[in-house]
C-alpha cells in the first residue's frame, strides 16, 4: 500500500522531517518517501505525484492537511493575503487530488480524507481568508466524492476545534482560543492531533466505505454550545 501525507514545510522542519521519515521506517518497517514541493506550483503538484508512481507504482491513501493563510481582521486583508491562501488551502487540494486519482485508478480505488476547520462553518476572529479557503475546502470534497465514487475512491474531509499544534502558533488570540476551548469543552479537555488522526484513519478503513463527501467534525461537541 502506498500512502501519500501532504504537507506544507519550511526548510527549517526539513530536520523535522528526516527525523519523522527515519521514525517510521523503524518503527513500522516501511519505506518513505520525502517530496519537496511548493504545492502552489501546479508542475510541483504533478511532480510529486509522478515520484509517488514512480517510486511505489501506486497510490491507495492520500491525506491533504497542508495549510497556509494570514490571520487578519477582515479590513486589513490584501490581495495577496487571499491569493495565497486561497492558492495553498484550496486550488492546491484540487488538483493534488486529481492526480491522487490517476494513481488510484489504476488500483481499483482508494481513498481521500482533507484536513477542514470550524472556521469554515463559523466566523472565527482574524480567520477570514482561511476559513473561506476552508469552506472551499469542504465543498471541493463533496464534488470529488460525486465525481470519483465510480472509481471506488471515497472522499471526505475532517474538521477539527482548537488543537494545540505548532500551526495554532501563528493566531494572535492563540492562549485566548486554547484557554476558551479547554474551558467549555463538553468533553472534558482539548482535542489532541490523535484526535484528528483517529477520525482520517477511521475515514479510510473498510468500515467507512459509505461515509462518502462527508466532513466529520471532531472537537467535543464544543461547536455544539450557543455562545
Amino acid at each position: 500500500m502506498a500512502f501519500i501525507l501532504s504537507l506544507t514545510i519550511c526548510e527549517k522542519k526539513k530536520k523535522t522531517a528526516d527525523e519523522t521519515k527515519q521514525e517510521l521506517e523503524n518503527t513500522y518497517g516501511i519505506k518513505v518517501l520525502l517530496v519537496k514541493a511548493n504545492i502552489g506550483e501546479l508542475e510541483q503538484i504533478k511532480s510529486l505525484f509522478a515520484s509517488i508512481d514512480e517510486t511505489f507504482g501506486r497510490l491507495d491513501v492520500f491525506i491533504n492537511n497542508a495549510a497556509s493563510g494570514v490571520q487578519r481582521p477582515l479590513m486589513e486583508i490584501e490581495e495577496k493575503h487571499w491569493d495565497w491562501t486561497q492558492s495553498i488551502n484550496a486550488k492546491a487540494y484540487l488538483f493534488a487530488a486529481q492526480e491522487a486519482a490517476k494513481l488510484m485508478k489504476k488500483n481499483g480505488g482508494g481513498h481521500i480524507v482533507a484536513l477542514s476547520s470550524l472556521g469554515a462553518i463559523r466566523a472565527l476572529p482574524n480567520y477570514v481568508v482561511v476559513g473561506v479557503s476552508k469552506a472551499a475546502v469542504e465543498a471541493i470534497t463533496r464534488y470529488l466524492a460525486v465525481e470519483l465514487a465510480p472509481d471506488g475512491i471515497a472522499v471526505n474531509a475532517v474538521s477539527g476545534g482548537a488543537v494545540d499544534t505548532d500551526a495554532l502558533k501563528h493566531f494572535p488570540n492563540r492562549d485566548e482560543l486554547l484557554a476558551h476551548a479547554a474551558e467549555r469543552n463538553p468533553a472534558g479537555r482539548i482535542v489532541r492531533p490523535s484526535d484528528l488522526a483517529e477520525a482520517v484513519y477511521f475515514l479510510c478503513t473498510p468500515a467507512a466505505d459509505m461515509i462518502r463527501g462527508q466532513t466529520i467534525i471532531v472537537d467535543g461537541g464544543l461547536s455544539l454550545l450557543a455562545e
